[in-house]
């Protein structure tokens, strides 16, 4: 019998078997499902709020909004420092893929300087990569329709309108407002340790001098913020909404621009200074420093063969003379000197002292002449007559007979030899001498000759003119010392609040008439015959008084005859003038040093005239409002309030 070729199907088996497959591949698809489900759950429902975000910041981005700076404006009105709009050409680096070409493509479309292009190779190493930097400001109209042409081809790179500060008074004003420059890598660690970082998020600039430094937090603002939605190249399309920024505080001087101009044209092209001061307040009413310098410059970079010119010049146009300059106060001072010797009953107006042309220390053989300025000398002379023909014979004996123990803490008390506690950072304490400090300072002993240069302002001693001022003004307050100030006024919003009256410790004296011999003593040196600075003021139509010094650089032998033609012109001496007016009711206290000019008579005091003729004649005195609030300032805390610059 033949078997079959094939066998009977076990149809029974084959169900089962497909129905083990179909249940295992169910349950791997429903594995599958569950796995799919859970993720849908995890993106959709956990992770909805994260990934919501995401997408928006695709289309949605939130970006900082800087403030507008403070203005800065004169006792008129006139603008002193102002924002101006410009167009600059910036780069986000986390958006350029090739920075190399970019650069180099970009210098074909724009006049961007080699210098320019490395400059900003360095700013990108220590700034945020996503932050957009400058690399061009200022365009022109050319520039940027250039650009426009061919931006599709730098992505990272656009145009930007932005406020850029202005000094429209170029060098006139330099060292009073100051000037804002770029954030460099210190500004940014400074305001990192001050916890004032986020508030700079869109700012390109930083007050650096002056005002504009001392005063930056203020005249900032504070950031807003805005959300727009961009496009694929983030290119914005609309504004969302807006966090209106906070702008900064505007400034309000009692300067007067026509003040500053005459004081840089009254020194010509001479070294030095010029400060004017309302000594019922304090507040500053011009402050000069001569040479100066454009501080537009630095706005929005400085190019490296500028700055060489500014910072190698000879005559340091940078250094701000009204406060950083140290000078020998010479016979500015001899007034304090006489009221110490008042005040310690040494001397009476009555007093009289024998000028021959020399002095020497009594009861000592052999010795140097200590010479006076006039040959031949001025005869017997009271203490008002040693003032206002500044006989040098009188204030060495009276420093002789009061010694450095005495000068140089009474002295001290009118400023000298501190921060005056002005609201600018570039500030010199300058050098009020003592035994001690010679100690610290030289390594040698005090000696008897060094108190009698003393006694007409030289050797050691030195002084700023803005510590002249303060020192003078003291004497017209007949001893309140108000501290110079140069903000005289801020507004928010058209609300103006007057800055208070700041003061330290009086100058207390044992009799208060000392005071008016003094100030008698300082009026005849303006207004007698025989006064030192009357040729100066004759026909003033305000009645003026002050005191005339002449700062010698250098000790001559003592059969040596000064000759200026014989004399370098830098050691040449220096021309000082303190004064006030009007007399009865002083509103003005002004200083006047002009290096190497000679006698103080002559080339000082008719500055001072100038001046004071046209402060006069401008009604400034009645154009202030001045604050009634007064805040006591303890000594030790003035170093805390001004860190020297």
């Amino acid at each position: 019998m033949r078997r079959n070729s094939y066998q009977m199907q076990d149809h029974t088996a084959e169900a089962h078997l497909f129905a083990r497959r179909a249940i295992t591949a169910l349950i791997a698809v429903a594995a599958l499902m569950g796995v799919l489900i859970a993720n849908l759950y995890y993106l959709q429902i956990e992770k909805y709020q994260t990934y919501q975000t995401r997408s928006n910041e695709n289309r949605i981005k939130v970006q900082p909004v800087p403030p507008n700076r403070g203005i800065i404006r004169d006792i008129n009105g006139n603008i002193l420092a102002a924002n101006e709009p410009s167009f600059s050409l910036e780069i986000i680096p986390e958006a350029v893929t090739d920075m190399e070409w970019t650069l180099s493509e970009l210098q074909l479309i724009i006049d961007i300087p080699d210098e320019q292009v490395e400059q900003f190779k360095r700013i990108i190493k220590y700034q945020r990569r996503f932050k957009s930097i400058p690399i061009k400001t200022k365009l022109t109209e050319n520039e940027v329709a250039a650009f426009s042409v061919k931006q599709h081809l730098f992505p990272g790179v656009a145009i930007e309108a932005r406020l850029n500060r202005h000094y429209p008074y170029t060098d006139t004003m330099t060292h009073v407002i100051g000037y804002v420059g770029k954030i460099n890598k210190r500004d940014l660690n400074r305001l990192e340790r001050e916890e004032r970082i986020k508030n700079y998020a869109a700012t390109r600039s930083i007050g650096k001098l002056g005002l504009e430094r001392f005063y930056e937090e203020q005249l900032h603002g504070t950031t807003g913020s805005e959300e727009v939605e961009v496009n694929h190249r983030s290119r914005v399309l609309r504004q969302l909404s807006i966090e209106a920024p906070k702008p900064g505080t505007d400034l309000h001087l009692a300067i007067a621009v026509e003040m500053q101009e005459q004081a840089k044209k009254s020194l010509r092209q001479n070294r030095g200074a010029i400060v004017a001061m309302d000594p019922r307040d304090g507040a500053i009413l011009a402050m000069y420093s001569n040479p100066s310098y454009d501080p537009n410059l630095f706005v929005t970079g400085i190019s490296q063969k500028d700055y060489s010119l500014i910072l190698n010049s000879k005559d340091k146009p940078m250094l701000n003379r009204t406060t950083q300059g140290q000078y020998p106060p010479a016979s500015t001072i001899k007034p304090q000197l006489a009221l110490l010797g008042l005040h310690k009953k040494l001397v009476t107006p009555e007093t009289t002292v024998w000028d021959p042309g020399y002095w020497r220390f009594p009861n000592v053989e052999t010795q140097r002449n200590f010479r006076d300025w006039k040959v031949g000398g001025h005869g017997w002379v009271d203490l008002v007559t040693a003032i206002k023909q500044s006989c040098d014979i009188y204030f060495y004996d009276l420093a002789y007979r009061l010694g450095i123990d005495e000068i140089s803490p009474f002295i001290s008390k009118f400023g000298f030899g501190d921060y005056t506690g002005i609201d600018i950072h570039e500030e010199y304490k300058a050098t009020m001498p003592s035994r001690e400090w010679k100690k610290e300072k030289k390594r040698q002993p005090w000696y008897q000759g060094d108190t009698i240069s003393i006694g007409i302002g030289q050797g050691y001693w030195t002084a700023t003119p803005m510590q002249l001022a303060m020192a003078t003004s003291v004497l017209v307050n007949k001893g309140d010392v108000i501290e110079p100030k140069v903000v005289s006024a801020t507004s928010v919003d058209e609300s103006i609040s007057l800055t208070p009256i700041k003061k330290r410790n009086p100058v207390v004296v044992n009799n208060p008439k000392h005071w008016d011999t003094i100030l008698d003593s300082m009026y005849q040196t303006v207004n007698a015959i025989d006064g030192t600075a009357r040729a100066a003021f004759v026909d003033a139509v305000y009645t003026a008084a002050g005191k005339t010094g002449t700062a010698q650089l250098f000790s001559l032998g003592e059969d040596e005859e000064y000759d200026a033609s014989k004399i370098n012109e830098r050691r040449r001496d220096n021309a000082m003038f303190v004064g006030y007016a009007p007399y009865d009711n002083p509103s003005i206290v002004i200083v006047v040093a002009v290096e190497n000019a000679g006698g103080g008579s002559a080339n000082a005091a008719p500055v001072a005239r100038e001046m004071m003729d046209l402060y006069f004649s401008m009604g400034l005195a009645n154009k202030r409002n001045i604050s009634t609030e007064i805040i006591n300032v303890e000594e030790t805390e003035l170093a805390e309030e001004n860190n020297g610059g």
